[in-house]
C-alpha cells in the first residue's frame, strides 16, 4: 500500500496547473506562421477562439472520465479501465519517454534563448533550470502547489497587464482587425487548416489535472473545476492577446515572424520596453516548466504501481514520486544534450493526439456500460456534440500528421513497438515472481 500526502491540493491550485500547461511560447509565437498565409485579421481571432472550443470539448470530456474513473496517470488510468492494460500501458509509455520530457527540454531552451543577462551555456543553463525545479517539486507537496500557484499569477498577471495597455491605447493607423473581406474563402481554406493544427499545440495541455486526480482534496468537484475553469481562462486570454498583437501592428510586420510578443510590446511602449519583453518571456515559462516536472511523474509513478519493470519508481514518501522525477530530469536532460527533441515533438504530438481521442471516444463507452443513467459524477453538456466536435478535428489532423510527415510517424510507431515489448517483459518479470 502506497502512502499518501498528508497535504492535498485545491481547486485553484489545479486550475493553475491547468493554465500553466496551456500558456507557453506559443502565444507569442505562432501568430506569425499563421500570418503567412492567412491575411485577415478576423480569420485569425476565429482560429484561435476555435481551437478554445476543441480544448473545451476535451476539458469536458476529461472531466466525466476522470470523475468516473478517479485515479491519477491521465490517459494511462483511463485507457486501461476503459479498453485494456495494454493500451492505457502505450499511452503511459509515450507520457514516460517523451511526452513531459520532450515540451520541458524544449521550454528550457526557450528560457535560456530569451533570458537577457548573462552569457551562458544555452544547454548547460537549461539543464540546471530543470534541475532547480525538480529540486522543488522533490520536497513537498505544499511547497509545489505553493511555488505553482505564485508563478502562475505572475504569469497571468504578465499577460494581463500586456492585454491591458494593448486595449486601452489607440490602434496602429490603417489596421482594421474585424473585416469581412475574403473571411469565408480563407476560413475554408488549407492555410486554415494548417494554422488550427498549430493554435491546437498552442492550447495543449488542458488535460493537465486529469494526471494529479488522486492529489486534489475533492477530486469530483475539483477536477471538473481545474479543467473547464483552466481552459476557458486560457482562451479568452489568448484570443485577447493576439487581439492586441493585431491592433497594434500591421499583418505584413507581423507575417513569418518568431517574436510577435516583442514586436508588439516595441510598437506600443517603445523600445526599451521591448528589450526587456524577453526578460519577461523567460520568466512566464518558469510557471509551464513547472507544471509540467510535477505532472509528468505522476504518470510513471502510475505505471510502477502495476508493472513490475518499472516498481522502483514508486511513490516512496509523503506522496512524490522522488524517483520517477529525477528519471524525467534525466531524459529531459539527454534531450537537451543530443539536442534530437524536436522531431521527437512531432511525433509526439501525433500520439498524443490519438491518446486524447481515445479518452473521448471512452465518454462513450462509459455511458453505455452505465446505461446513461445519472451516476456519480461530472456530466458533458450538451452530449455528444462537444465530443463529436473533438473527434471529428482530432482525426483531421492526425490523417494530415500522417500524410505530411511519414518519417515521424514511422518514429512514433517504432516507439510503440519498444513500448509494447516493454510490456511483455514486464509481465513476464510478473510471472516470474510466482
Amino acid at each position: 500500500m502506497q502512502p499518501k500526502s498528508k497535504h492535498k491540493i485545491t481547486t485553484l491550485t489545479g486550475i493553475a496547473i491547468v493554465v500553466a500547461n496551456m500558456i507557453g511560447t506559443g502565444a507569442f509565437t505562432s501568430l506569425g506562421f499563421q500570418l503567412k498565409d492567412l491575411n485577415n485579421p478576423s480569420v485569425v481571432l476565429t482560429l484561435w477562439v476555435l481551437g478554445g472550443i476543441l480544448a473545451l470539448s476535451g476539458a469536458f470530456s476529461y472531466a466525466e472520465v476522470g470523475t468516473v474513473i478517479s485515479k491519477s496517470g491521465g490517459e494511462y488510468a483511463f485507457l486501461s479501465k476503459i479498453y485494456n492494460p495494454l493500451i492505457g500501458y502505450l499511452s503511459g509509455w509515450i507520457s514516460l519517454t517523451v511526452g513531459f520530457a520532450a515540451p520541458i527540454a524544449l521550454a528550457a531552451i526557450a528560457f535560456s534563448e530569451y533570458f537577457p543577462f548573462g552569457n551562458f551555456n544555452v544547454k548547460w543553463m537549461s539543464i540546471a533550470l530543470v534541475a532547480v525545479i525538480t529540486l522543488i517539486h522533490t520536497r513537498s507537496l505544499k511547497l509545489s502547489a505553493e511555488f505553482q500557484n505564485i508563478s502562475t499569477l505572475l504569469k497571468v498577471i504578465l499577460i494581463v497587464i500586456i492585454i491591458s495597455i494593448g486595449l486601452v491605447l489607440p490602434e496602429h493607423s490603417g489596421n482594421e482587425i474585424v473585416s469581412s473581406k475574403g473571411y469565408f474563402t480563407e476560413l475554408t481554406s488549407t492555410a486554415f487548416a494548417i494554422g488550427l493544427i498549430y493554435v491546437s499545440y498552442s492550447y495543449s495541455g488542458w488535460n493537465a489535472a486529469a494526471y494529479i486526480t488522486e492529489e486534489f482534496e475533492n477530486p469530483l468537484k475539483s477536477l471538473p473545476k481545474a479543467l473547464i475553469g483552466g481552459t476557458v481562462l486560457v482562451t479568452v486570454l489568448y484570443t485577447l492577446l493576439q487581439y492586441v498583437f493585431l491592433k497594434h501592428v500591421p499583418v505584413e510586420n507581423l507575417a513569418g515572424q518568431l517574436d510577435v510578443g516583442t514586436i508588439a510590446t516595441k510598437q506600443m511602449l517603445g523600445e526599451k520596453a521591448g528589450n526587456f519583453f524577453g526578460l519577461a518571456i523567460s520568466l512566464l515559462l518558469i510557471s509551464g516548466i513547472s507544471a509540467m516536472v510535477w505532472v509528468g511523474p505522476r504518470v510513471t509513478s502510475s505505471i510502477a504501481k502495476e508493472h513490475r519493470l518499472w516498481s522502483y519508481f514508486q511513490t516512496q514518501e509523503n506522496g512524490i514520486p522522488k524517483r520517477a522525477l529525477w528519471l524525467q530530469f534525466g531524459i529531459s536532460a539527454l534531450l537537451l544534450l543530443t539536442g534530437t527533441f524536436e522531431q521527437i515533438m512531432i511525433y509526439c504530438g501525433i500520439l498524443l493526439t490519438a491518446s486524447s481521442l481515445m479518452t473521448v471516444l471512452g465518454v462513450f463507452k462509459l455511458r453505455k456500460q452505465n446505461n446513461d443513467q445519472q451516476t456519480q459524477g461530472f456530466k458533458s453538456p450538451l452530449f455528444p456534440l462537444f465530443q463529436s466536435v473533438f473527434i471529428l478535428l482530432s482525426v483531421w489532423m492526425i490523417t494530415y500528421a500522417f500524410i505530411n510527415n511519414p518519417f515521424e510517424t514511422i518514429l512514433g510507431m517504432s516507439n510503440l513497438l519498444i513500448g509494447t515489448g516493454t510490456y511483455f517483459w514486464s509481465k513476464k518479470l510478473e510471472k516470474s515472481n510466482y
